[in-house]
């Protein structure tokens, strides 16, 4: 399994322009809609706000995985995103997040959901690639590193 298998070049967003939470979330959550429009937006925001009120998926060292399951949700989408500025998202180190992954997955996958999760968290534990994420100039070169090592 690679996580690009879950992620296209239309999910990946390198200018961020939210300032706070919800905002990130929504930015994050729009690009789906242009691909699945049978979404429901308003849902997956609300899978999303739900599961961060159980704690904050800002896992620290600037990252952010924010996910959740939703029933009509035909298969697992991956958006990454970077906020230059980088935004308080709640994260147990308290430092600001400019590194997201958001991960929406069907209810029915849960198995699969787990190791999406745990792959990202892999590989952004890589400090090597957390710097390389950051220096990308625009959305095609995060999309291009994305490719080479997700």
């Amino acid at each position: 399994m690679r996580l690009c298998d879950y992620l296209r070049g239309r999910f990946v967003v390198a200018g961020l322009k939210a300032q706070n939470k919800p905002d990130v979330l929504a930015e994050l959550v729009a690009p789906v809609a242009d691909v699945f429009p049978e979404v429901d937006l308003k849902a997956a925001l609300k899978v999303l706000v739900d599961r961060e009120s159980l704690g904050s998926t800002g896992i620290g060292d600037g990252v952010a995985i924010p996910h959740g399951k939703m029933a009509d949700l035909k298969e697992i989408v991956i958006v990454a995103g970077r906020s230059e500025e980088g935004l308080d998202f709640d994260a147990l180190d308290h430092k600001l997040c400019h590194i997201f992954f958001l991960v929406l997955a069907p209810e029915h996958v849960a198995g699969m959901h787990l190791r999406v999760l745990a792959q990202i968290s892999r590989l952004l534990s890589s400090e090597t690639f957390r710097e390389a994420f950051l220096a990308a100039k625009d959305s095609q070169s995060l999309w291009d590193l994305l490719q080479s090592h997700a």
